[in-house]
This record gives structure tokens, sequence and C-alpha cells, in this order.
């Protein structure tokens, strides 16, 4: 099994870790410390060395931070992971705040006075969080301090940093050779007037050297830095062991991988300007270079939005990924369908849908944890399952399955919501707002250059004429065989990147009820041109990636349009003909009645 089910959390650890860590604080004169989730490449996931937010308070969502005063420790937590925190954290010991509602810089001045300190780290803060928030403090006479990393004095058992051996993607996925990915973004550089760009996200230089690797669970990434030059050679900082020789030749005399010591030294030889990204690399890069008297160009990290624009043999590949994924699924459903609620546990059907997966022979992990959430479990949004949580499936309930895979050939993120028996009117009532959500998503036709912000409200709209809605974002990006979540693209109500043609994203509206139930929906959809429509004004629109049937005793057609009961009957139509010759006996019955027009 990919998955465990062990609690990774340790809340009853949390009094005891938070005194030692004040003490630290006390020791150096400062009056606060801020622990971020981010480790120094800044990426959205990291490795067990660095899960520092973790291991302080027991909280292990994707996002968030702590700060540590010394009467108060503040654990940040956005919408998703509201209901989460509370079972994860000790609360004698730590306060939840409602982020980004609540800003860390006015909850600091309420706690602290003029002339008091806080401390972080210059390697885990990117030079924007960091100038937002001196900005903020200022005004009440509260500095930030540069104290370094102070939960490591106190982490005596911290894991050692990941080894994995790199490999090769071949160009046949990735649809073009890393040299010349080297010299189109060279070209951008010369363009621009700088003389090189310093790389931090593992995904961005994953993709630029067309390499993966195994450093952070559930992300076949290599963790390093790098520095691209103007001429297209590219310097990676990163541990010898994970380079053997036949990999070294294949990335060839233009890639140095020097040890991640050399990379402070070699900042600071550098001839300017250099391109460094405010918002993903670390404070502790732009310093070293200013230090230096080198020239900081901020800008954003040239990869991000080539590897958002995927080419037509990563489309291509994503298709068959998300083909061979969908008959995986859909043979877990029909499964589920014979067995449940039965003796079925949450574990049981994370299992099960793992096995499915690997029986396509192909698969090289899960994308994520499988969120697997029965009656009130399915109610927290990011829920992990474990071995003391582990819930039976019970009749009269929902049960969220939201889960995805890693193949060589494309990365899928998948969710559904079931019947487990017959749950009454008011949850058929709240799926179908949800999926009629989802489908204004795949419908839409809009102009070119508008952003997932403009398109956010269309998943919201029946919710909100109900009064409801929920604490998460409609849609995040999506890589290839990289980050199951991946920017800058998103559909969300405060995105501003527009969407441009060959971007993926995910299309997931959802509504949850504390200690009731949860519903969310989710395909993978496409960025296409738009196919010509009435005067052929210059438009874009989704394609679907995704193929899986919905659950129709759960949805109330006399509450949907003739548009989207036919969009419904087409997108199952389409489920059955690719689907169905990969599927066989049970499954393939099950299917052909599931696709069976409304």
């Amino acid at each position: 099994m990919f998955q465990s089910f062990d609690n990774p959390a340790s809340p009853e650890e949390g009094q005891g870790r938070l005194a030692a860590l004040r003490a630290v604080m006390a020791a150096e004169g400062l009056s606060g410390f801020i622990v971020p989730r981010a480790d120094a490449h800044q990426g959205e996931y990291v490795a067990d060395c660095d899960a520092r937010l973790a291991w302080l308070t027991g909280f292990t969502g994707s996002a968030g931070f702590c700060i540590a005063l010394p009467e108060v420790a503040g654990v940040f937590i956005d919408g998703r992971y509201r209901v989460q925190v509370k079972s994860q954290v000790d609360l004698a010991a730590f306060t939840p705040v409602a982020w980004p509602e609540e800003l860390p810089a006015p909850w600091i001045l309420r706690h602290l006075a003029a002339g008091d300190m806080v401390g972080f780290d210059p390697w885990l803060h990117t030079a924007d969080e960091i100038a937002r928030l001196s900005a903020g403090l200022a005004a009440g006479g509260i500095s930030l301090h540069e104290s370094g990393d102070l939960v490591a004095r106190i982490w005596t058992d911290r894991p050692a940093p990941p080894l994995s051996v790199a490999f090769i993607r071949p160009e046949a996925l990735a649809g073009e050779t890393a040299g010349n990915k080297r010299q189109r973004l060279a070209k951008v550089l010369q363009v621009a007037g700088q003389r090189a760009a310093v790389i931090t996200l593992p995904d961005s230089l994953c993709w630029l050297l067309n390499i993966r690797g195994g450093d952070v669970a559930r992300n076949p990434v290599v963790q390093g830095f790098a520095i691209l030059s103007d001429t297209g050679a590219v310097t990676l900082f990163a541990a010898d062991a994970k380079f053997p020789a036949q990999l070294r030749a294949e990335l060839g005399k233009q890639v140095t991988i020097r040890p991640v010591e050399d990379l402070v030294p070699a900042l600071a030889a550098l001839e300017g300007p250099v391109r460094v990204d405010r918002n993903t690399a670390p404070l502790a890069i732009s310093q070293v270079l200013a230090a230096a008297g080198i020239t900081v160009a901020w800008g954003e990290d040239p990869c991000i939005l080539p590897k958002a624009r995927k080419n037509a043999a990563e489309i291509a590949s994503t298709r068959e990924a998300h083909l061979r994924d969908g008959a995986a699924v859909c043979n877990f459903l029909a499964w589920l369908d014979r067995e449940a609620p039965g003796d079925l546990t949450e574990i049981a059907v994370v299992k099960a849908l793992e096995d499915f997966r690997r029986a396509t022979n192909l698969l090289h992990d899960i994308s994520f944890d499988t969120i697997c959430g029965a009656g009130p479990d399915g109610a927290i949004i990011h829920y992990r399952v474990t071995e003391e949580t582990d819930r039976s499936l019970q009749n009269g309930e929902l049960l969220l399955v939201d889960s995805g895979a890693q193949y060589q050939d494309g990365t899928t993120d998948i969710t559904r919501t079931i019947a487990i028996g017959d749950p009454g009117e008011e949850a058929r009532d709240c799926y179908t707002a949800v999926l009629r959500g989802m489908i204004a998503v795949s419908r839409a036709r809009w102009p070119r250059r508008l952003s997932g912000r403009d398109l956010d409200p269309l998943a919201r709209q029946f919710l909100w004429s109900r009064g409801l809605d929920y604490n998460h974002g409609t849609g995040h990006g999506v890589g290839v065989f990289l980050s199951v979540h991946e920017g800058p693209q998103r559909i969300s109500r405060i995105s501003e990147v527009a969407l441009e043609p060959g971007m993926i994203l995910s299309n997931e509206p959802g509504y949850y009820r504390e200690g009731a139930f949860g519903i969310r929906l989710e395909n993978l959809i496409l960025v296409e041109e738009a196919p010509a429509l009435g005067d052929n004004r210059d438009q874009l629109c989704f394609g679907t990636l995704t193929w899986v049937p919905f659950d129709r005793r759960l949805i109330l057609a006399g509450q949907m349009s003739a548009e989207e009961r036919a969009w419904l009957d087409q997108y199952h139509a389409r489920v059955l003909a690719l689907i169905g010759p990969r599927v066989s006996g049970e499954t393939l019955a099950w299917l052909s009645a599931a696709c069976a027009p409304l």
C-alpha cells in the first residue's frame, strides 16, 4: 500500500514542544516565532524532515502556519481545515485562527507591544510574505528578526533529508527536450536583460530538466535549487547521491550538479541582474544577492507559465492516463455498490480503490492520500482516515471519496460522492446544486484573458441561491506526472492569472455540513480554444479529461435545466463509449446502468 493509516500528528506532545520553543525564543530575546508549513523550496508539499508545523502543533494540513508568542500560539488555517484542526492540535496549547479572514499582522499587534521582536527563518519565507508582514507590524512598533530555524534546535529526532534517485522523463512524454526548454527560457532572460534566474520550486526544476524523483511523498519530484543562465546552462544544487552517472550523461554538459552547500557562494558570484520570484523563492536568496552587490530583478519563476501550458504530447498522455484511471475507478465504484454498506469501513474502501489502480500495473504512486469520509467525516474537507478514526459505512449516509493517481503519463484527481442506501431528500437537493455548479463550469465559454476568479461564481450560484457555500477554491492547476496541485492557474475568487489553452485544472465544487455529511464532485478539465459560435469572438472553453459517472440516485433531475440534463446525458454517453471497452463483466453491467440517460 502507498497509503498508510497511522496518525502522523502528536497533539499530546504539543504543550512540551511549545514550551521548549518558547524557552529558545526567550533565550534569543524574542517575543514570538513564526513556524511555516513551507520549506526552503517553497512548494506546497514538504518532506518529513521539513514538516515543522506538524511536528510542533500536530496539524497536518497542506497550508497554514503557527505564530508562537509567550502567552498564545495561533495556528492559522484556511476554510478547508477549520474542522480538521480542532481534532489535531491540543486546544489547551494552540488557538486556531481563521485565516485569511484574520491576518497575522493585526493578530500579533493585539498580543504584543511596541519594541517586541518576532523571529523567523529567511530560508522558510518568501520576500513578499515578509515584506507584507513587516509593513503590517511597523505601525505598532513591532519588528521582525532573522533568528534562523528555532524549531531545528529542539527537534532532536528530526528525520534525515530525502535521497531518492532521480530519473529521466522520456521526450515522447515530455513533448520537448530539456535542452530546448533551457534555450527557450534563456531567450526570455536575454530579452529581459537578465543574466540568470534562480529556481527553487522542485516541480519547476523537474519540468525544466525533464527529470523526476521521489523526494516528497505522492510527488515525483527532486528537491534542489537551480540557477538558469542566459546561455541556457543550468547549475543544479542537490545531493550528489540523487544523480547516477548515466543520468548525468543524459542531462548533458550544460547541466552541472553541485552540492547544496555551494548554493550561497554560487549566488554571490553571479553577474546581475538576476531574476528572483518574490512569491516562490525564499527571502534568503535575494538577501545573498543583495549583500554581494548583485542587482535583483523581481520576476516570475520562468518555468511557471510554460509548465502550466501543456503541449500536445503532454495532453495526449494525460488523456490516456485518465482513461486508464477512469476504468480503475469504475471497477471500484461497481465493487462498492455490490459490497456497501456490509462490513466496509473507510480504510477498507481506500485499500480497495488503491488495489484497483494497482491492477493497471502502471501505478507509480497515488497523487495524494485518499480522502474517504463516510457520513460526518465527509464534512472534514481534507479528511485522512487513520486506524483511530476509521468509520463504518452506514445505511442512509453519503460517502465522499477524493483520490488520484500518479502514472508516468499523467496525474489524475477525481472526487465522487456516493449514496450508501437512501440519504434523504435534503442530501439529494444539496448534491444536485453542487452538480449543477460543476456542469456550469464545464459548459463555460469566456473571452480570452479572463481568470479563474471570473469563473468561480458559476460553480457557486446554485448553492448561493440556497444560502449555502463552500470554504475552498473551485479548482486548482494540475501537473503532468508532477504535483497534483500546480500553479499559477486556479478557479478561485482570489485568482488573477489568465486562463490559457493547455492549462489543466480541477473543477470541484462542494458542500459540507459539519457533523452530518460532505459533498464534492470533481473532474479535471483542459482549457481549449472554443469552437466558432455566434460572431466568432475570441473565446476559450473547457474540455473534459475525467470520465466516470455521477451517482444518479442523488440527482433531482426536475431541478435541472434542459441544457444541464443534456450535458449530463452526453457526458454519461461519452463515459460509456470510452470506458466501456476497458471494463467487463459486472463492471460493464454496472457502468451501462450508471450511464443511462436521465
